[in-house]
């Protein structure tokens, strides 16, 4: 498949998930740079870059974390500043899809396969993966592009999404 059909889709790399965030994640800044690895070898085959950004629904009170306006809610400044033109999708909801420009976007740059990375594993990563949604596309989720609370909530959500989408490793998905 060409690689402007595939876009690779980071999910939630914000700041309230590293060191001096609101909920730390576990191995938070290898995924980092693997996913800015991934972003930097994604531009150099010309595949698009989306990046989803979550903001709590401030209608169901505050949050504890992801808050609008809060330093926490931002996209890493690494991720931006490998993806300064990528588009930012905005969601309230645990699927990239739901309520949301992402279908809207990738219809309108051809998309066909979708690589997913990012944070939840377990959350944000699965339901995006499983949404119906995703259902028109071939999606993969880059295991070594992801991360949650620990390392065994992590392998538990990548053994079960084995089942349902293909898990290479960024190296294995962008050669």
């Amino acid at each position: 498949m060409p690689h402007t059909q595939r876009a690779l889709i980071v999910i939630d790399l914000q700041n309230d998930y590293f060191p001096d965030g609101k909920y730390p994640l576990w191995n938070s800044e290898a995924v980092l740079d693997n996913c800015v690895a991934a972003i930097e070898r994604a531009h150099a085959l010309g595949m698009p870059v989306i990046l989803v950004q979550h903001v709590a629904d401030s209608s169901k009170g505050i949050a504890p974390f992801f808050n609008a306006g809060s330093a926490g809610v931002a996209l890493h400044p690494r991720i931006l500043a490998a993806a300064p033109h990528a588009p930012v999708v905005v969601k309230q909801a645990a699927d990239s899809f739901h309520e949301t420009s992402l279908q809207a976007t990738l219809d309108e740059l051809g998309i066909r396969q979708l690589l997913l990375c990012g944070m939840m594993t377990q959350n944000c990563v699965t339901h995006t993966a499983l949404s119906r949604a995703a259902d028109k596309y071939e999606v993969a989720v880059l295991a070594d592009c992801c991360t949650t609370v620990d390392q065994m909530l992590h392998a538990i959500a990548l053994n079960a999404l084995s089942i349902r989408v293909p898990l290479p490793t960024a190296a294995q998905a962008l050669a």
